[in-house]
């Protein structure tokens, strides 16, 4: 037999064997996704390593992968942070966040102007795991201070409320959570890096629901956790051991929507202020929340932390109450009714039948939500086809 030739093998000892890196000598303008769960050890030394983040690189997914660190990558530079874990999710960044640093016997301070979501999470969920809470109105600092007690660990509130769209004082809040020892857990998902960045005021812990705004595309469900190397220390043991980890497509797809995030935020803001003050004329709408707006109790506030730009979501009160919401929402398609936000096309949704839900009426009475209360998410749309299409569904009422 020739020595020379080539070694001929069965198709079940090919096919399942994997493949080689492609050798490249020109890169990429677009990125690659590593779907991969797996990745192969030269030895049980260099696992050890690996596993032990003594080494860089990858071993299995859920412990990390290219396309999260690539993600992050961009979302550190963003938002000035030393460290960034990419989840699975917005309430996955929650979790991640304090599982991570609460304990049996801890307290934490809770904004009561946060997700409905997050505020079951925060107030109901942790109790089974013997951590308390204390819901307060984070817009007023001494009610604030009066909170924390030597329990507390965390203080959470979000860049801008949902839906009401109160606006944190940030840089306070972070002295009065340092002042008891504990840390400022920061919601930036309606503000995004573009408008705000928590870490350069004072906060700890800054996370975004990634599937909103910083996407935009309606196709990713992803989070991302930021803060300074000092705070990371028990994350990356509990994103894995929690199963709270990233998918490497919907990074690819998140990584991808950054590209175009800060014109889409720009464009969204400056349909948004022309909304609300379409809003504000109009005889069926009892009240408008929008921190643009030079009637709103944070305007200053807002212009200080935000550099003129309010953010791409209007909130509003019909006079009409359920029975106005149901009709506004039936009028026209042109704005559909999509309980989320963030998406390339303008939005409504209904608070108490969607994201706040959990709450008992007096809980939502308390917090200004009722049947009546329309919150809208701005897309890319001109700002003449917004418009134009909300006086449709006013007319429609």
């Amino acid at each position: 037999m020739n020595n020379n030739t080539p070694k001929t093998y069965r198709a079940d000892d090919i096919c399942p064997r994997p493949d080689k890196p492609v050798s490249q000598t020109t890169q990429p303008m677009a990125p690659a996704i590593y779907p991969t769960s797996v990745w192969m050890c030269n030895d049980t030394h260099q696992a050890e390593q690996l596993l032990a983040g003594e080494l860089d690189g990858y071993v299995y997914q859920r412990v990390g992968h290219p396309n999260a660190d690539a993600f992050g990558e961009k979302v550190a530079q963003l938002h000035g942070a030393e460290r960034v874990a990419v989840t699975s999710s917005g309430m996955a960044s929650l979790s991640l966040a304090v599982l991570s640093h609460l304990a049996p016997g801890d307290q934490v301070v809770v904004s009561n102007q946060l997700y409905g979501q997050s505020l079951m999470l925060l107030t109901q969920e942790l109790v089974r795991l013997g951590i308390q809470s204390t819901l307060v109105d984070t817009c007023d600092l001494a009610a604030t201070r009066a909170a924390m007690t030597e329990a507390t660990k965390m203080l959470v509130v979000e860049t801008i409320g949902n839906p009401r769209l109160h606006v944190a004082d940030i840089a306070s809040l972070a002295e009065i959570a340092h002042q008891g020892n504990a840390r400022l857990l920061v919601d930036n998902t309606f503000a995004t890096p573009v408008l705000c960045r928590p870490l350069t005021l004072g906060a700890d812990l800054v996370l975004e629901s990634v599937s909103k705004m910083m996407n935009g595309h309606s196709d990713v469900m992803l989070g991302v956790l930021c803060g300074r190397a000092s705070d990371f220390a028990r994350v990356p043991a509990v994103l894995s051991a929690w199963g709270l980890s990233s998918s490497p497509f919907d990074a690819w797809l998140a990584a991808r929507g950054l590209t175009t995030m800060h014109l889409r935020v720009e464009r969204a803001c400056e349909t948004a202020l022309q909304v609300a003050q379409l809003l504000q004329q109009s005889s069926k709408v009892e009240q408008v929340d929008y921190p643009g707006l030079a009637e709103h109790p944070r305007h200053a506030l807002a212009n200080c932390q935000f550099g003129n730009r309010y953010g791409s979501i209007v909130t509003f009160r019909l006079a009409g109450g359920r029975t106005a919401a149901d009709a506004f929402i039936a009028a026209t398609d042109r704005i559909p009714f999509c309980p989320s936000l963030g998406e390339a096309t303008t939005t409504l949704s209904h608070p108490e039948s969607t994201s706040h839900r959990g709450l008992t009426p007096e809980q939502r009475e308390t917090l200004g939500i009722s049947g009546g209360t329309i919150r809208l998410s701005i897309g890319l749309e001109s700002s003449e086809y917004v418009l134009d299409a909300l006086g449709d569904k006013l007319a429609g009422i």
